[in-house]
């Protein structure tokens, strides 16, 4: 039978909210929060996020993410964005949706200059700390078949590739799917 699952676990938007959860999470995820801070965007950070993903997620494809986009992810009580902002800048930024059993990664990126720091895999287990705290299972993800960043970042993280889909880019380039089991993989999980 088909069950249904509470809401996805969402952390409070206000200033200060996320401290309250901190006693319940491990030692690492409170690391993960503080330093570099991690925060929910706002509707001031959409444009940016924007900009961001057309320039270093959707360079060639066309521009899927465009700002009211960005905003409706922000708005939706089932989709967490969160960023990493320096003096008004966001340095990074992921955007995770939720729904009864899986996650899906659907966006991430970091400034050029702020690659190679952590910023990427700190988001990552942040939302996936969210996820599991939501009882969530497993974690999916896209990326391009030609980054190799990408992938190299999903396997260090845990995340195992699927399958290759031709033409998963709007026709332009291959894709690969991966995932990340967040509990102990089912005995009769299969491929699901």
């Amino acid at each position: 039978g088909s069950r249904r699952r509470r809401a996805p676990f969402r952390l409070s938007r206000k200033a200060g909210y996320a401290t309250l959860l901190l006693p319940y999470m491990s030692s690492a995820t409170q690391h993960m929060l503080l330093d570099p801070p991690i925060q929910f965007a706002s509707e001031e950070h959409a444009s940016q996020i924007a900009y961001m993903s057309r320039d270093y997620v959707e360079d060639g494809l066309g521009w899927g993410w465009a700002r009211q986009r960005v905003l409706a992810s922000i708005r939706d009580r089932n989709t967490n964005v969160c960023v990493v902002v320096e003096r008004g800048v966001v340095l990074a930024f992921a955007v995770m949706k939720y729904a009864d059993e899986h996650a899906h990664l659907l966006l991430l990126a970091v400034r050029p200059a702020h690659r190679r720091k952590g910023l990427a895999s700190k988001l990552i287990r942040w939302l996936e700390a969210v996820a599991e705290t939501a009882g969530i299972e497993r974690v999916l993800v896209e990326c391009r078949r030609s980054n190799d960043a990408a992938r190299c970042l999903y396997s260090d993280l845990g995340y195992h590739e699927r399958n290759i889909e031709r033409g998963m880019y709007r026709g332009l380039e291959d894709g690969i799917r991966l995932r990340k089991w967040l509990r102990q993989l089912p005995p009769d999980a299969g491929d699901a």
